[in-house]
């Protein structure tokens, strides 16, 4: 029973935690959409020629929060009365829907009470991206009556795509971002990055040299379109969310296939071809002149090279301890990584601004991504070897220096000894006569002074074995020497010697006295 009833208290916490999960999804779309709903109110507040009403401002501010998810908007107030299609979303204003969800799907799964209960990762994704759809689905109904309406298959399409895509790296975040258990996966995701964030960020360089080398240009047509203040900060807004965009034209710009301005119009850095259905706008006035491109146009190709070296450089040190086959791969898919997600940046980035001419307009998505995968397999997977072998090479070993030998210090000069006090009556030495060392009367150069010696002992007998055979010399065998000759006695040693001998005689005839008496005794009756 008690099992029972923990089991479904825990799951009607996961469905707490779920329906908490979808609530909160549908508080950040609302959020994003009340957002540019006050700011566009702001901005019709402050036009001096308001029109259309607070309706009207409101339709607006749906269907810019609909277009900055990638849905097509479709205008009706045309001079011919053809509906004309939008869609080219601004980037910057993407960023602030794109990060809502992402903040609400990571802060789902990372509450900051840690007894509450929370859902698994795919219910987690499931609740927040659900509740987003639906308010999503109220804004694309309420855009059907206004003057911008939405194209419903590109909603069906990209609003679903970037919810789920928002949410899932928002999940991914609070999961601790792993990556796939392969190292050449892993390895191919974060090369992929690098080269993208340098391509990206050349793109940037690109787009700024362009308008400040034509900052006459851009300045007379800003100032041709926007009259009074407020219309000035409005435009001033819009090429601020429009400069990501910039940026990823100049980086389709840099990897050869350039961008479409209208149909049968290209700009690439061989030149601008075509006759160009350019509208009057600020940005568009940094294009390129017509004609064949010259040095500064193709020195546009650097950026692509420069991102390709990043993204061979990071796989190769990701992979330098693996086999070269894992660095190829890792490479490769590295390009791909990199190929997908500039096509959808360009994708992203371009598209309509109207009917017939403008319908292509920015940067063709599939060359745009062919071209990355393009540049970073010729390029980056020779560098990528290039380093793995860079990074295995095996160091030679530095040799010691040998020491310097020490200076030998210089000894000086030898003093004259002191003359010694001579005797008196003594006579001098001539000069050139050398003096004997009172210690060395013989004068062979040692030392007899040996008292003078502190601890010195004189033996008085010599050692048993004066020399001895070393231990490791080989033990000869020698036939018995002769016998020696007894030596000859001394004058001493001999009259010691006859003395003996007279004792021993005197005391040999006595003891024969002794007997001889003896044996007499014994023979008489």
């Amino acid at each position: 029973m008690t099992h029972l009833t923990e089991h479904s208290l825990v799951q009607s916490g996961r469905s707490a935690a779920f329906a908490t999960a979808c609530v909160r999804g549908g508080l950040a779309a609302g959020l994003g959409a009340g957002a540019l709903a006050v700011l566009v109110i702001a901005a019709w507040i402050s036009s001096p020629f308001p029109d259309g009403g607070a309706g009207g401002a409101l339709h607006l501010a749906a269907g810019l929060w609909l277009l900055a998810h990638g849905v097509d908007l479709v205008r009706t107030d045309t001079l011919g009365g053809v509906p004309a299609p939008l869609g080219i979303v601004p980037l910057l204003l993407a960023a602030l829907p794109v990060w809502l969800v992402f903040r609400t799907a990571r802060s789902t799964l990372d509450p900051a009470d840690e007894t509450s209960p929370r859902p698994s990762p795919a219910g987690a994704l499931g609740a927040v991206a659900g509740g987003y759809l639906l308010v999503a689905a109220v804004i694309v109904v309420y855009s059907e009556s206004g003057p911008l309406p939405a194209d419903l298959v590109t909603a069906g399409l990209w609003l679903p795509g970037v919810v789920l895509g928002a949410a899932g790296a928002g999940i991914w975040t609070a999961l601790g971002r792993p990556l796939p258990g392969r190292a050449e996966t892993a390895a191919a995701l974060r090369g992929a990055g690098a080269g993208l964030a340098v391509l990206l960020a050349g793109g940037t360089v690109l787009a700024g040299t362009a308008l400040v080398w034509r900052a006459g240009a851009v300045r007379a047509s800003y100032e041709g379109i926007a009259g009074e203040w407020s219309g000035r900060v409005a435009l001033a807004l819009l090429l601020l969310a429009l400069l990501p965009n910039a940026a990823v034209w100049g980086a389709a710009y840099g990897l050869g296939p350039g961008f479409a301005l209208g149909t049968g119009a290209l700009a690439t850095p061989l030149g601008l071809a075509g006759d160009p259905a350019v509208p009057p706008f600020p940005l568009l006035a940094a294009l390129p002149p017509e004609g064949r491109g010259g040095w500064p146009q193709w020195a546009a190709a650097a950026v692509p090279l420069v991102a390709a070296l990043a993204l061979g450089r990071s796989v190769g040190r990701s992979t330098g301890t693996g086999p070269a086959r894992g660095t190829v791969l890792a490479a490769l898919g590295a390009a791909g990584a990199c190929g997908v997600a500039v096509a959808l940046l360009a994708g992203a980035a371009g598209g309509p601004l109207g009917a017939d001419r403008l319908r292509a307009f920015g940067p063709v998505w599939w060359q745009a991504g062919a071209a990355a995968v393009l540049w970073a397999a010729a390029v980056g997977l020779p560098v990528a070897l290039t380093v793995r072998a860079w990074g295995r090479r095996v160091p030679r070993p530095k040799l010691p220096r040998p020491p310097k030998p020490p200076k030998v210090p210089k000894v000086p000069k030898a003093q004259k000894p002191p003359k010694a006090q001579e005797a008196p009556g003594a006579r001098a030495a001539p000069e050139g006569t050398a003096v004997p060392d009172p210690r060395d009367p013989l004068g062979i150069g040692f030392d007899f002074s040996l008292d003078d010696d502190e601890g010195y002992e004189p033996y008085d007998y010599l050692p048993a074995s004066w020399e001895r055979t070393p231990a490791t010399a080989p033990v000869t065998t020698s036939p018995p020497a002769p016998e020696a000759e007894p030596p000859r006695p001394s004058e001493t040693a001999g009259a010691e010697g006859a003395a003996r001998k007279a004792e021993g005689k005197t005391e040999e005839k006595a003891a024969g006295r002794a007997e001889g008496k003896q044996d007499g005794g014994e023979g008489t009756p």
